[in-house]
């Protein structure tokens, strides 16, 4: 028989050195969750990504055990990377930033492919641009 669900918890955490530190501690701790296990068994499987923000999907079941899911990065990491970019800009639509290419947004849709809801590489590359524009980045054809 299934393990039933008792929370599902969506956090993100730090590639290869998360801590049981805010924001991890407090939600896997609401949930029953043992915090050092969690901890240990990231920043195994995440090692390759050591330092990068990533969004992880916890599924506690009601005998406190615990699946996760490691999601790639948000994409607005991903543009900041790509371009060298401390933050985006608070006036979008006044103040530009930085400047993204075509095939730049198409490696950033590449990485993010399995969580993106496209058909295509194209497509993908599409709504990335939508958020580079909300972080006030232009995009070079």
């Amino acid at each position: 028989m299934a393990k039933k669900i008792a929370k599902v918890i969506k956090v993100q955490a730090m590639g290869g050195n998360a801590t049981p530190a805010p924001p991890l501690g407090p939600a896997l701790g609401q949930a029953g969750v043992d915090i050092g296990a969690f901890v240990n068994q990231f920043n195994s499987q995440t090692q390759d990504k050591k330092g990068q923000t990533l969004p992880v999907q916890i599924t506690v079941y009601d005998d406190r055990s615990f699946t996760f899911k490691i999601k790639s990065p948000p994409a607005a990491v991903l543009i900041r990377e790509k371009i060298n970019l401390k933050k985006g800009s608070g006036e979008p639509n006044k103040n530009k930033v930085g400047k993204i290419s075509q095939k730049q947004l198409e490696e950033i849709a590449e990485i993010k492919k399995a969580d993106l809801n496209a058909r295509d590489i194209k497509a993908g590359a599409k709504i990335i641009e939508g958020t580079a524009r909300n972080m006030g980045v232009e995009t070079i054809k």
